[in-house]
């Protein structure tokens, strides 16, 4: 599977249809898929929703790469490869990808049968909710070791070692956890959907 390359974060979501009675063996095979990715280069973490589709169990699992270059390598893996010819017996409908090179990846609907990200207002709302109060607590923080060394404390410095720290926190700490805490206001629920399982962030 080749993609187009962009700039920043993609997803990959994947999507299995399981026959009947094989959930106890995929649920095997799924933490084997998940320890293996977590491995590859720009892996930013995993979540994977449990729903029923057609009376059979559908499993969503949403992968993030830090690039399409890492995805890509992921993709075309002997290791990928290995463990979904191993799984093919158990999908009633095979190894269903789909790939979204976008900046909202963040926002990757946690219903299964929901067609697009939230709209863009909410997005900013939660971006804003979680950026605000790291912009006051990250530079407290840093500040006694900004006086410990005044090299690092310079205008310059300081302001890419906060920065950083931000970025690092939204991306792999708070972002993928307060995404899922109003994931009922974000993507309203037509339906009754099993609470994300196994979900895997900034590993």
């Amino acid at each position: 599977m080749n993609i187009e390359l962009s700039d920043g974060v993609v997803t990959l979501l994947v999507r299995h249809r399981v026959k009947q009675g094989g959930d106890q063996a995929y649920e095997a095979w799924l933490r084997q898929i998940v320890a293996k990715a977590r491995t590859y280069p720009g892996h930013l973490g995993i979540d994977v929703v449990r729903g029923h589709s057609g009376g059979l169990a559908l499993f969503t699992s949403v992968l993030r790469f830090a690039s399409t270059e890492q995805l890509q390598v992921w993709l075309d893996s002997d290791d990928r490869r290995e463990l979904v010819d191993q799984a093919r017996p158990l999908l009633a409908d095979g190894d269903q990808t789909e790939i979204n090179a976008d900046r909202e990846f963040w926002f990757t609907p946690v219903q299964v049968d929901a067609p697009t990200p939230p709209p863009r207002w909410k997005q900013a709302c939660v971006t804003f909710l979680v950026i605000l109060p790291l912009t006051f607590l990250v530079p407290l923080l840093w500040k006694p070791l900004f006086a410990l060394w005044p090299w690092l404390g310079g205008y310059v410095p300081a302001n890419v070692v906060i920065t950083l720290t931000i970025v690092l926190l939204v991306v792999y700490v708070f972002m993928p956890r307060v995404t899922r805490l109003f994931s009922r206001w974000l993507q309203p629920r037509q339906d009754t959907v099993p609470a994300p399982a196994h979900g895997e962030t900034r590993r």
